[in-house]
């Protein structure tokens, strides 16, 4: 067996990385595994069946983004509760919660510098929490220190952001002129403005091939957040890369061994954003022989794993950054 070093497991070829996910050396003591299923995908098997209500999504944007990224395109803003300005936020955060939220996830496309407009939107954010008792996760892309800051004060229960750690990715895929260190400096602003804060790295970005996750997580290690997630490249139908080959399962359980390795203390989740298909169950099995901690909208392939392992198991209706505070509580 390898020495177990980050750049070890990064250079391991296919066969060499199964065998030790066979091994068994990612394995955490105790083992719990939470599901989650938020509102904005249906989901049902015979295990567990989505809410439909309970934890959509919204964007403050509707479906607008000056970037255009080539993964996305805005496809994926399509599929939340748009609201254009903070009194219509705040009016369809009192819909929601009529109907039954318990919370929300607030994202948005970007702007040309890579974040998302929030800043207008803050002070409704905060009225989410104490005039509505919702729990509040905010994706915020690129973010500057007084945003950071303003949404602590709001009182947001945690920010979410994807950490890019390839300059090429940056520029070819999200069609950015931002650096990597860009990133950086907003996971440093999060934790200077002391959010609970959830990254979320993306396998396979870089037209379905490894570049830069590493990277990604060598600079989320300078930091100290909340959970990581691990989430993958998919092709979206309409989309500059609807053609384009996903990551392969090995290649996603190879990031998400790498982050636990790293990170063998803080909450590890397969988040939902990940291929589909024949796909999805071998990958959701490999990540959890890589150490994760929960998975989003799992296979039955990954509950029946789970379950024949003797893993106890819970399911969810929350965002799966839920996990930083779940993971306290078993």
């Amino acid at each position: 067996m390898p020495q177990l070093t980050p750049e070890a497991i990064w250079n391991l070829n296919e066969k060499e990385l199964f065998t030790l996910l066979e091994s068994g050396a990612f394995k955490q003591k105790e083992r719990e595994i939470r599901f989650y299923a938020p509102s904005f995908t249906y989901y049902k098997t015979k295990h567990y069946c989505s809410s439909t209500t309970d934890f959509p999504t919204i964007s403050i944007t509707g479906n607008a983004c000056a970037l255009n990224c080539k993964h996305c395109g805005g496809k994926v803003l399509e599929t939340m509760h748009p609201a254009f300005s903070p009194e219509e936020l705040f009016e369809l955060g009192v819909k929601l919660k009529r109907n039954g939220a318990k919370g929300c996830l607030v994202s948005g496309g970007c702007l040309p510098d890579g974040s998302v407009p929030l800043d207008g939107f803050v002070p409704v954010l905060g009225r989410f929490k104490r005039e509505l008792g919702l729990t509040v996760f905010v994706h915020t892309g690129i973010i500057r220190r007084k945003t950071a800051v303003a949404l602590k004060e709001a009182g947001v229960d945690a920010t979410l952001i994807d950490v890019i750690g390839s300059a090429e990715t940056v520029a070819k895929i999200y069609n950015l002129k931002v650096t990597v260190q860009d990133y950086a400096d907003s996971l440093k602003a999060m934790q200077e403005a002391k959010l609970h804060f959830v990254p979320h790295v993306i396998v396979g970005l870089n037209d379905g091939k490894l570049d830069g996750e590493l990277k990604a997580l060598q600079m989320i290690q300078q930091v100290k957040p909340s959970a990581i997630v691990i989430i993958a490249f998919m092709p979206i139908h309409g989309t500059a890369m609807a053609k384009t080959p996903p990551p392969k399962p090995l290649d996603i359980a190879k990031v998400a061994a790498l982050a636990r390795l790293m990170f063998r203390e803080t909450p590890l989740v397969l988040g939902c954003m990940r291929p589909k298909g024949a796909m999805r169950g071998e990958t959701d099995v490999l990540a959890l022989k890589a150490g994760v901690d929960a998975i989003a909208f799992p296979s039955e392939q990954a509950i029946e794993y789970a379950k024949g392992k003797g893993y106890g198991t819970a399911f969810s209706s929350y965002c799966c950054a839920q996990m930083y505070l779940d993971a306290v509580k078993k």
